[in-house]
């Protein structure tokens, strides 16, 4: 079961003359989405705090959003297996960077903090059990190089 994905970036120079050789661009950017969607990306304030676009998405985040939407989108389908009623789901999901020990700056850990909202009594073990099955399932986390901790609420 191959298939591709395909996601668009797109940056273009501001007016301002010299400000690209300059380095004093702008890092703002767009993602253009096979369905049309169109998130306005940057790099992180942290990084190019002048440079940036505060509101828009920037990669470290994009990660972690992915992987914990990834995550979700497993455990509401084991739920719904389980015939469990959900009625919400929240994930507080938590990236640590860091320098790693060959001196390169990377994504060192996410945790993910999700807490579902059962419609009824929900049988914890059940919960976590489920929670620990997304992980195996799911394709971002099966697709990265440091760890991944799934930490669920009551």
């Amino acid at each position: 079961m191959n298939h591709s994905c395909e996601a668009t970036v797109e940056w273009r120079a501001g007016e301002g003359g010299d400000a690209f050789t300059t380095r004093r661009y702008s890092r703002a950017h767009r993602w253009l989405f096979d369905g049309g969607a169109v998130v306005p990306g940057s790099s992180s304030p942290l990084v190019v705090p002048e440079f940036s676009d505060e509101a828009a998405v920037d990669p470290e985040e994009a990660l972690i959003a992915s992987l914990a939407s990834c995550h979700m989108l497993f455990f509401l389908d084991l739920v719904s297996r389980n015939a469990l009623d959900i009625s919400a789901y929240v994930d507080t999901a938590v990236g640590e960077m860091g320098k790693r020990d060959d001196g390169k700056i990377a994504m060192l850990s996410v945790a993910l903090r999700p807490r579902a909202t059962f419609i009824g009594d929900a049988d914890w073990s059940l919960v976590e059990e489920l929670h620990h099955k997304a992980h195996e399932l799911c394709y971002i986390a099966n697709s990265l190089n440091f760890p991944v901790t799934v930490e669920p609420a009551k």
